[in-house]
């Protein structure tokens, strides 16, 4: 049986894989290395502290994830497609390494985080969804 998320230690274990999977992946691996060329000395703690934050309550994350990616998007659109990949490898991750109330949040919060930053990265197709929604009621 596998444990649940539960501490530092695991969001590491969790976050290192995670990003393993990416730098690999074909269709998001790119925004890594060439969009944006991270440096992943500063970046992975960085991500440590995000989900220690939203999964363990800690509240030691300083940053702004919605700029970050809206300045990605100037520099190549990010579509559904790619978010989509994201979390399938998120998830992927998570069932691989754990099981648990946390995991299961893990799996489920950036769903949310997702819908979130498409409607900040593509603000005007979102209202333009809307207007036409509301239209045709």
């Amino acid at each position: 049986m596998k444990k649940d998320i539960e501490n530092s230690a695991d969001i590491q274990l969790l976050v290192n894989t995670f990003y393993d999977k990416v730098k690999e992946d074909p269709n998001i691996g790119f925004f890594f290395s060439e969009i944006i060329p991270v440096n992943w000395n500063t970046h992975l703690p960085r991500m440590y502290s995000f989900w220690e934050s939203v999964l363990l309550g800690e509240a030691s994350y300083k940053g702004n994830p919605v700029l970050k990616h809206v300045e990605i998007n100037q520099k190549h659109p990010l579509q559904q497609a790619h978010f989509g990949k994201w979390l399938e490898l998120w998830k992927q991750t998570i069932d691989e390494l754990f099981e648990g109330p946390t995991a299961l949040c893990a799996q489920k919060k950036p769903e949310q985080m997702i819908a979130i930053m498409m409607s900040k990265i593509n603000p005007i197709s979102i209202s333009v969804l809307s207007g036409n929604r509301q239209n045709s009621l």
